[in-house]
């Protein structure tokens, strides 16, 4: 039976891999029995299935072969769940009808575990005239926030909240609205979000001309080019969004460029996708193929990498036949181009044990000839499977040859082709592996370096207490087991000591044999000046990238881990004034008198009244909600109305922003429906309740406006640092995880990802 490398991967197996039952009884005695499961499932789809299910379990025993946790999780489990991560909807009509289908099918795509993306150009700006009805447009922002709101009410599959990524053109009347929206902390929380970024926009940058914004031929604004560009710069610098993508490149360099374009992507963006496109994804284990690691004869086994390959190809070709799909228009795509996204996962590790410093000109040198390793190995093995079982049905030989990765593959890949077609249109995509990579060990992740060496993690345990477990990187355990107390090389380095543009120099190393793009993140320290922060995006211009993703801690989303070189645990401390919010590790205590409202609530088909009573404590000369009582005579509501005033007055006693209170009260539909209160549709009693606490938080000044987030600064004040292990990290408080409630937020390939239970965003 495997050993798992380290209780993390155990922990995340277990978790969100492992089949069980519905009560909880485990179904894989073991991970031989999720690989076995995998295996026989991939292979279902073969004449010789036994064979080729034993050959597919050699390339995933040892974690060498880590499918997407789609995969992992759904094949061979008998649910209807989809095995495709990422999914581009169809294209937004300009109407209140085609707008509203949209939003079913994305509501039935989450609904199976999808993630989605999509392109809201086409809905026309706001203030734009609306025919027929003599009204005025809304704008596209508005109906991003309805599907925000559907978002927050669906769980895709297993215990993660949908994730979606919304793209607008640069040249869209309402661009600069766009740009704005994540400076809200309360709106569009379920979205990650890009500029379509065209390449006469860059130039107009560069060349300091002006720039149109047009919908539908009409020009509604003009404005310099650079000061758009400079306020895209601005927001992604002050609050990390919105990301930035090259459309015209990435269509551009698109293998199926003579039959589709493409305007959106999946929600981390290493999946450009035409409407209703799906890919799947899987990643090869760099760090388990490198043979004497931190020996003088280090090296990645090519002959063992292109095997892996070849194999991998197969298994996920072989995904699109025994996957089912949310919507007929996704199933159709897929099977006509056949698009798969192979990438890496462990390259910081692997470079590590060949002695290469990540971020050098040597560390790129290295990772772009792995890639162009791999992607020799996909196209060729694709080939091989288009002999056998046929070339994907959009395949033009002519046209292909002519597109994409195509122009710079070695002229006998390009024969091969030419000859006998080839089976998957796009093969090559590089996705976070946040959580597969905890599950093989906590190697490092995609192409991203080392993001911390080691960390502490808290476990909770069955008995509802948590335990800590130190958390060290698979390359870093494997020099301490090797060379004992020796202290670290220094080409050991890690995200936080990497200069932004050293990241920027691997992404584009990685780009020139990847056929879709890269999830990454670019690590910019919190003082980096503006002018260098531009820089970064300009470079990932110039040298080849498909888009740029940047992080730099901010008070808007917070900070990520940082080195920390003591042990001890600074104590929480009350601000001496101001309204800022506070995180606190222990409740705060109950004064003997506290002020309150009371109001009143009638729902419909109550006989009898709810009464809320809201009791504040004040800090700061700053009223902050405290404790909620609800009472009533009709005794049906007593239980949960008891329960739920105990564990929200929980939640207020912790301090912190308690605005997402609100927000999923308001979020709660009633399947039996809801009711009509002063001229306001309300979905639900607890909707109802949450609108009463949201009117009290606004009257108090806690919360700038129904719907408006916080009215002080939503930064979270640092209070303290959770205690590391020597040479850890520790984690300045920004927001907790919304799965396990530990701070423990980190930024990673464009998602945000919890070290303490791998609960990922977009992953």
């Amino acid at each position: 039976m495997t050993r798992f490398a380290a209780p993390i991967a155990e922990q995340v197996w277990d978790m969100k891999y492992r089949l069980k039952e519905a009560d909880g009884t485990p179904v894989d005695r073991s991970v031989e029995d999720s690989w076995r499961r995998i295996a026989r499932a991939l292979a279902s789809v073969e004449e010789d299935a036994d064979h080729w299910e034993n050959e597919f379990y050699g390339a995933l025993e040892d974690f060498k072969f880590l499918p997407a946790g789609r995969i992992t999780a759904g094949a061979g489990t008998g649910r209807r769940v989809t095995l495709f991560n990422c999914f581009v909807m169809g294209t937004i009509p300009d109407s209140m009808a085609g707008i509203f289908d949209m939003l079913k099918e994305a509501a039935l795509t989450m609904q199976q575990g999808g993630g989605i993306g999509y392109d809201f150009s086409t809905i026309r700006p706001r203030g734009a005239d609306v025919k027929g009805v003599a009204a005025d447009a809304s704008g596209p922002l508005s109906f991003m926030d309805v599907w925000d709101a559907m978002c927050r009410t669906i769980m895709s599959a297993g215990s993660r909240r949908g994730a979606m990524m919304a793209t607008m053109r640069c040249d869209h009347p309402d661009i600069e609205k766009f740009i704005e929206a994540k400076s809200d902390p309360a709106r569009l929380r379920m979205f990650n979000m890009s500029v379509l970024v065209t390449d006469p926009f860059m130039e107009a940058v560069k060349a300091d001309g002006s720039w149109d914004l047009v919908f539908e031929g009409k020009v509604y604004h003009t404005l310099p080019a650079r000061e758009l560009w400079n306020k895209i710069m601005q927001a992604t610098y002050d609050y990390a969004e919105p990301g930035v993508i090259f459309i015209d490149r990435i269509n551009k360099a698109n293998n199926l460029n003579y039959c589709e374009t493409i305007a959106a992507t999946n929600p981390c963006g290493e999946q450009p996708l035409p409407p209703y496109g799906a890919c799947l994804l899987g990643s090869v284990n760099l760090a388990r193929l490198v043979t004497d690691p931190f020996g003088e004869d280090a090296e990645l086994n090519l002959e063992a990498l292109d095997k892996l390959v070849r194999m991998a190809i197969r298994m996920m070709d072989n995904t699109v036949d025994a996957s089912g799909f949310p919507l007929e228009a996704q199933a159709r795509e897929a099977e006509a181009k056949r698009r798969i996204g192979l990438g890496v996962t462990g390259l910081a590790d692997a470079l590590l044990m060949l002695g290469l410093r990540y971020g050098s000109d040597e560390a790129a040198e290295q990772t772009e000839a792995w890639l162009r390793a791999i992607a020799r190995s996909s196209y060729l093995a694709s080939v091989d499977l288009a002999k056998e079982k046929g070339a994907f049905p959009l395949f033009d030989k002519e046209a292909y040859l002519a597109s994409g990765t195509m122009q710079t593959m070695d002229e006998d890949v390009r024969e091969a082709v030419a000859e006998h077609g080839i089976r998957n249109a796009l093969l090559t995509s590089i996705a976070p592996t946040g959580t597969i990579s905890l599950f093989a060990g906590n190697v490092s992740s995609g192409i991203e370096p080392v993001f911390a060496y080691e960390y502490t993690r808290k476990v909770l345990q069955k008995d509802g207490s948590r335990t800590e477990e130190k958390v060290v990187d698979y390359a870093v355990k494997m020099w301490k087991d090797l060379k004992g107390d020796a202290p670290l090389p220094e080409y050991f380095v890690n995200a936080q000591t990497l200069a932004p543009l050293e990241h920027v120099k691997m992404q584009a190393a990685a780009q020139k044999w990847i056929d879709s793009s890269i999830s990454k993140t670019i690590n910019c320290p919190e003082d980096i000046s503006f002018e260098d922060f531009k820089e970064v995006y300009m470079e990932a211009w110039d040298t080849g990238c498909k888009g740029c993703t940047t992080y730099r801690p901010n008070d808007i989303t917070g900070s990520v881990l940082s080195v920390e070189e003591t042990k001890e645990e600074a104590k929480p401390a009350m601000p001496e004034e101001g309204g800022e919010i506070v995180y606190m590790a222990d409740p705060l205590d109950r004064p003997q008198a506290l002020e309150g409202n009371t109001y009143k609530l009638k729902w419909p088909d109550s006989e009898h009244a709810i009464y809320i009573t809201i009791n504040d404590i004040v800090i700061g000369g700053h009223r902050r909600p405290f404790e909620v009582f609800i009472n009533s005579k009709n005794m049906e509501h007593y239980a949960w109305t008891v329960a739920l005033t105990r564990m929200v007055s929980a939640v207020f006693r912790r301090g912190g922003d308690v605005s997402f209170v609100v927000e999923e009260l308001k979020a709660v539909f009633d399947p039996r429906g809801g009711a009509w209160i002063q001229g306001k549709y309300i979905p639900s009693i607890l909707a109802a309740i949450g609108g009463v606490i949201e009117r009290h938080m606004v009257a108090t000044g806690f919360m700038e406006g129904e719907g408006r987030g916080l009215k002080e600064d939503p930064a979270a004040k640092v209070v303290g640092l959770e205690e590391s292990g020597s040479g850890g990290t520790a984690m300045n408080r920004g927001k907790a995880c919304p799965s396990c409630g530990q701070y423990s937020l980190q930024m990673v390939e464009g998602c945000m990802t919890c070290t303490s239970c791998g609960h990922s965003k977009c992953g």
